[in-house]
């Protein structure tokens, strides 16, 4: 059952999506209500949990206004499996190419990752003092027989000397004062794949013959002579590894795949019956009804077994300009019963994202600097220019959302980045101000031919 303190309640999820996207009220409302309602679905009667079925959200709205970051973020809060797919990339059944499917799988295999990661911290401390063991072997190796001598045994002069100088030394590992001294160690080779010759075969049925071959043949290892500081890494991953049960992680990441994962479907206007065409061969709508029984609740065979996708929300996204949402085949539809449209970002808008969100651009272009002690700071009166600069380029050139902002900042600082730290040294205080930003983008004002900088 999902733990109640573990789960925001929407007022909260708006306030924590509020940190990073500006505006989208409306958005973040429905986003907010559906990731709680997973928590209420969890908590609620046995016979009805199967019954509660997602709310899947279609958002609509040009690019850049926030569509993807909702869901990416969203996906962050619940701490939940998230995957980005296109539309656009998948085939019909029968064609060559990527199957709807796969994203099912990838998204499970985002979920073992996850639940992998969160193991090897439980792990963590008993991994530390095996590596560290294995580690000191290499420095200081054990005398013979030494492991065999008991606590209050006595011990020969030169097995005292040993264990001495071994525990020094494991002194100085704990220090960090060995951290750039090489030493051989043996690591597993996980390059050593299963190649497969033959005819036309699924993606599931070619993972799980390889991964059954390789679990037959024998483990590979390889030795390296690495610094202890790099020994550390590989052992510690290989050594939590071995501490953790697989088939408990393979069993947990499903569950969670089922139950709180995200899949976000962009381009979902590219397939719609209006939309661009995306080559002779392949039926849009085919791949609509390819993606129809995966939303509506199917068992996708994975290499960590069948992932039943009821309860995976879904998030589609599209710009809509060519086709419409009815352009979609109306089953496709009934699948997305809510509905948001994103509004296109005002000049305000820009003004507030530059500075407000918490990986605001300046805040980044801030930290660019000081890692080479310059300090950089944006007067007011510059970000409103900058702001109206970037509006006025989507306004005449093409709506890019806040994309646009990338292309005008990195204009405006690219030649002051180049001169760090040569012309301009440590401890130098660099200060944007409009003149500045006029200057500076003059020519991207008056050249409106912009496809240069088009991202």
């Amino acid at each position: 059952m999902l733990e109640k303190e573990n789960y925001l309640t929407p007022r909260q999820i708006v306030a924590e999506l509020d940190k990073y996207i500006v505006g989208q009220e409306d958005a973040k409302k429905n986003v907010a209500i559906a990731l709680r309602n997973r928590w209420r679905r969890m908590n609620a009667d046995a016979d009805m949990q199967q019954e509660i079925m997602p709310n899947n959200i279609l958002m609509i709205g040009s690019t850049g206004v926030g569509k993807t970051e909702i869901a990416r973020r969203l996906a962050n809060i619940a701490n939940a499996p998230f995957i980005k797919v296109e539309a656009s990339k998948f085939t019909e059944v029968g064609y060559v190419g990527r199957d709807v499917e796969s994203m099912v799988r990838d998204l499970v295999e985002q979920a073992v990752a996850m639940v992998k990661e969160a193991k090897q911290k439980d792990v963590k401390e008993r991994a530390e003092k095996i590596v560290e063991d294995v580690i000191l072997d290499a420095l200081i190796p054990p005398l013979k027989g030494a492991a065999s001598v008991k606590e209050g045994e006595y011990l020969s002069p030169d097995h005292e000397l040993n264990e001495k100088t071994r525990e020094r030394f494991r002194e100085k590992l704990r220090n960090g004062e060995l951290e750039d001294r090489k030493i051989d160690i043996t690591v597993e080779n996980n390059n050593s794949g299963v190649g497969m010759v033959g005819g036309a075969m699924d993606e599931v049925s070619m993972m799980n013959i390889q991964e059954m071959i390789s679990g037959m043949l024998p483990k590979k290892t390889k030795k390296r002579k690495v610094s202890i500081a790099e020994a550390r890494k590989l052992l510690l991953e290989e050594e939590s590894s071995k501490l953790i049960d697989m088939d408990e992680v393979k069993e947990l990441a499903v569950h969670k795949a089922e139950n709180s994962g995200i899949i976000f479907i962009d381009e979902i206007d590219k397939v719609a019956a209006g939309g661009s065409k995306q080559g002779p061969d392949v039926s849009r709508e085919g791949v609509q009804r390819d993606l129809l029984p995966v939303v509506e609740g199917s068992a996708v065979t994975t290499k960590y077994g069948v992932v039943h996708t009821d309860h995976i929300l879904f998030v589609a996204a599209g710009a809509f300009h060519v086709s419409k949402p009815s352009d979609l085949i109306p089953e496709l539809q009934g699948r997305f019963p809510i509905r948001v449209e994103l509004n296109s970002l005002t000049r305000e808008d820009f003004r507030r994202i530059l500075k407000a969100p918490k990986n605001a651009l300046t805040k980044q272009y801030e930290a660019l600097f000081k890692a080479e002690e310059v300090d950089l700071t944006f007067n007011e009166d510059a970000l409103d220019e900058l702001a109206s600069i970037a509006f006025e380029i989507n306004e005449e050139v093409e709506n890019i959302g806040a994309r646009r902002l990338h292309t005008v900042m990195s204009h405006l600082l690219n030649d002051l980045l180049f001169d760090i730290p040569d012309v301009i040294g440590p401890n130098a205080q660099v200060v944007v101000t409009k003149e500045m930003v006029g200057e500076r983008l003059s020519g991207l004002v008056k050249n409106r031919d912009l496809s240069h900088y088009i991202l």
